[in-house]
């Protein structure tokens, strides 16, 4: 077996997709993703939420929901820029 065949068969898994690692950073990416679940879901409380003029009464956990969920494009789309 050649060492390019070797190395392509080691990155790749059973159906020829790609290895995930194991990494630190996704680890701690991992639990803060899961502690922003556990946060917002603890918080099922009506609340009212001014929207610039209309005022939306709206469970808690859908605004702090809906919030994280565009933090998260935005630093997407800002690391993928700075790629």
């Amino acid at each position: 077996m050649s060492p390019k065949t070797s190395k392509t068969s080691e990155r790749t898994g059973k159906h020829g997709g790609r290895r995930v690692e194991v990494t630190p950073a996704r680890i701690s990416m991992l639990v803060l993703a899961v502690l922003t679940l556990i946060f917002i879901f603890q918080n099922t409380d009506e609340t009212k939420i001014r929207l610039l003029i209309p005022e939306v009464v709206m469970p808690l956990w859908a605004a702090l929901l809906a919030m994280a969920l565009i933090g998260a494009l935005c630093g997407a789309y800002f690391m993928r820029r700075r790629r």
